[in-house]
């Protein structure tokens, strides 16, 4: 059989076993993706399998640069693509995109256990800042707190309780000042 048509019959295996299967995903006739773990679990990854034009002779490509991965350090990526490249070395001539995934499902915590989540957020702001120092100097004139004197600083001490909070009502109009002051029509 032909690359291709070996191809042609390991896809619609994939399309039956999978159907319905929500960690499946079919980008291409050539390049899936499956989702290792439940959604909300925090050691899940996603492996992305694309076939090369002489596959199942040649290796497939794996990846696992997607952003569903980018709290998983490098490391632990690097790791489960070196184990994931053994199974592909053992299995090199015969269909193996279900073989690969149903490998790492049944090794994810072998695979994830040096996994400590990565602050994607820290990573992504140091990027910001790197790329945007022109930006910055601007922005902080605008940031600048107004100083206050001592004095100025006892007055509002004064003002607030313990918390930092002005008391309930300190911005109330004394009402019976105020109507001593205008007078009731019902008084007259």
């Amino acid at each position: 059989m032909s690359a291709n048509e070996d191809q042609e019959m390991e896809l619609e295996a994939l399309r039956s076993i999978y159907e319905g299967d929500e960690s499946f995903r079919e980008l291409s006739p050539v390049s899936f993706q499956y989702r290792i773990g439940e959604n909300g679990d925090p050691k899940a990854f996603l492996i992305e399998i694309s076939w090369t034009e002489t596959y199942p002779q040649t290796p497939p490509i794996i990846s696992m640069n997607a952003f569903f991965n980018n709290t998983i350090s490098s490391a632990v990526k690097q790791s489960i693509l070196a184990k994931l490249q053994e199974a592909v070395e053992v299995n090199l001539g015969t269909a193996m995109t279900y073989t690969l995934f149903e490998y790492a499902k049944d090794n994810k915590e072998q695979f994830m256990e040096n996994h400590h989540p990565v602050n994607s957020t820290t990573s992504i702001s140091n990027i910001i800042s790197v790329e945007t120092p022109n930006i910055a100097p601007s922005n902080k004139k605008k940031d600048k707190k107004e100083q206050l004197s001592k004095a100025q600083k006892r007055k509002l001490a004064d003002k607030t309780d313990h918390k930092g909070e002005l008391p309930r009502g300190w911005n109330w109009v004394d009402v019976v000042k105020h109507l001593s002051k205008t007078g009731s029509k019902d008084d007259e």
